[in-house]
């Protein structure tokens, strides 16, 4: 499941910033493109993408920094929902 969440996650901020290259590991606010309107819209992507709620606890900026660490955080999301 990881690569296609990979996948979704780096094809949405791709569609947004088609100029923009970066790795999982890259910091994305850091590189300059994404402020926190931006962020709004991965919140709802991912949760739409999905079909998981991200709850208040989980809305911190560090969850969406990187590919990699929104991955985990939607993995972590549909797996607390699985049990």
């Amino acid at each position: 499941m990881s690569q296609d969440v990979r996948g979704e996650i780096r094809g949405f901020i791709g569609a947004k910033f088609p100029s923009l290259s970066f790795t999982d590991e890259q910091d994305i606010f850091a590189l300059g493109f994404v402020n926190s309107l931006f962020a709004m819209e991965l919140v709802m992507f991912i949760e739409k993408a999905f079909a998981t709620r991200i709850p208040n606890e989980e809305l911190k900026l560090d969850n969406f920094r990187t590919v990699t660490r929104m991955t985990e955080l939607v993995e972590r999301r549909t797996a607390a929902a699985a049990h």
